[in-house]
């Protein structure tokens, strides 16, 4: 079976740059690091500096700048200053429009619960418009095509990731899908050894770097199943090993675990595949929600009717 990833991008995508930059920065050389810091401390000077000037600001060379932008997929440094200056621009709309107040504020520990039930939020949406930005629709459209016609769906997550692999599955579940969950790599290796060219599997890892996680999905791949990633990090080992990758986002703050921060957007992406593939069986996906629906009708409590009528 042909393992080549068709779906993957030719030339990068022009949105969520910062976004790769920061979630990528742990694979670099110490000097790309000293570029990474400098755009992502100010991305509106990056864009408007000559290659010069950022690697005089990052104390680099215009060589190391050179190979950052190619780590990140583009041809020199003119295409990636037209990415970050077509991001910002867009940052700084909606700075305006009051959406990114108090983005970097770190949660201090007398901070009113007001302020710091704001600054999650604050927080999780910036997460989420990310993900909007970077996330490849047409490979979700694929991925969605793939486990319509599925005859069976893994669906492989471990630790905090279990929580979405289990809300992914259930959804397959509820729309006539035959999906299992598996968060634990020896009953996951089991199953996917049973998974042929017909099925599918799909891998949730925020870091995409799981041992556990990265070993289910390429058992999976090498029984023939189509394989799918779903990571904050594209340029991790379990990309590597699926046949599309569908990026979700995450950002880290000193208050907040990563597994916390990193759900939302995972989640976003899980719902968005479960709505797509229950387009695709719309006749069948109403059936199998009303048949569910009748089956624990008699399990839910008739409402008590308000203001003592009845």
């Amino acid at each position: 079976m042909d393992r080549t990833r068709t779906d993957a991008p030719t030339a990068p995508v022009e949105t969520g740059v910062l976004e790769r930059i920061r979630t990528g920065a742990g694979d670099l050389s110490e000097a790309m690091s000293k570029v990474a810091g400098q755009v992502l401390a100010d991305p509106e000077a990056a864009a408007r500096a000559t290659i010069m000037d950022l690697a005089e600001l990052s104390g680099t060379s215009p060589g190391t700048i050179t190979r950052f932008c190619r780590h990140l997929g583009y041809d020199g440094y003119a295409a990636l200053r037209v990415a970050i200056a077509t991001e910002t621009g867009r940052a700084s709309a909606r700075h305006e429009t009051g959406w990114d107040v108090n983005i970097g504020r770190e949660i201090g520990p007398d901070d009113p619960l007001d302020r710091v039930l704001k600054q999650l939020i604050t927080i999780d949406a910036a997460m989420l418009r990310d993900t909007i930005d970077t996330l490849d629709l047409a490979a979700v459209e694929r991925v969605a095509a793939r486990v319509s016609a599925a005859g069976r769906v893994d669906v492989y997550g471990v630790g905090s990731s279990a929580t979405v692999a289990r809300e992914l599955q259930m959804g397959f579940y509820r729309t006539g899908v035959a999906a299992w969950a598996w968060t634990e790599v020896h009953d996951a290796l089991a199953s996917a050894a049973l998974l042929g060219e017909r099925d599918v599997a799909l891998a949730i890892s925020h870091s995409g770097t799981t041992a556990e996680t990265i070993e289910m999905l390429s058992e999976a791949g090498t029984r023939g199943a189509f394989t799918v990633a779903v990571t904050a990090c594209p340029e991790a080992e379990l990309a590597e090993v699926a046949d599309v990758c569908l990026a979700s986002a995450a950002r880290r703050t000193s208050h907040r675990a990563d597994l916390l921060a990193s759900r939302h957007s995972a989640l976003l992406v899980a719902d968005l595949i479960h709505i797509a593939v229950a387009q695709r069986r719309f006749p069948a996906a109403s059936e199998a929600l009303e048949s569910r629906a009748r089956a624990v009708v008699g399990h839910r409590p008739t409402p008590r009717p308000r203001n003592g009528a009845g």
